[in-house]
């Protein structure tokens, strides 16, 4: 069994795993880190620095579950990505629901960095995806 206290090197998924979420995401430096990839969901690990989003988004065919480890943000959805109905400030330990087919955006509002942790049902990105920046992830 794997147990781990760091921020992980690699994608423990298909393996048991133990590990304090909120320790590994605050000392997350990359924009997204896959940390377990199954086959029926996905926890990944971002950070985004102050004043940083993730990027207006949405999933198709994915529910998503975000938690807010550390920081400050404003969490925006909506059914149009044009017309974001549903604002609202989350803090550390708050939980942000966002269904399948929401267009939707997580800006930091605070002066350090935002550390989330996000599961994806099913899985949203490849098995051991590592983005080290916004930039890395667009590409």
């Amino acid at each position: 069994m794997n147990c781990h206290c760091c921020a992980p090197q690699r994608d423990y998924g298909g393996s048991p795993y133990v590990a304090n979420m909120g320790q590994i995401a605050t000392q997350n430096t990359n924009f997204r880190t896959a940390v377990w990839t199954g086959d029926y969901f996905q926890m990944t690990l971002m950070h985004i620095p102050p004043c940083g989003e993730i990027g207006l988004e949405i999933h198709s065919d994915t529910d998503q579950l975000i938690r807010v480890e550390q920081g400050n943000a404003v969490v925006k959805m909506g059914y149009n990505k044009n017309q974001m109905d549903f604002q609202q400030r989350a803090n550390k330990g708050d939980a942000i629901f966002v269904p399948a087919r929401t267009w939707h955006n997580i800006i930091n509002v605070g002066r350090s960095p935002l550390k989330l942790s996000s599961i994806y049902a099913p899985p949203h990105h490849p098995k051991g995806t590592i983005h080290r920046t916004k930039s890395d992830a667009l590409q």
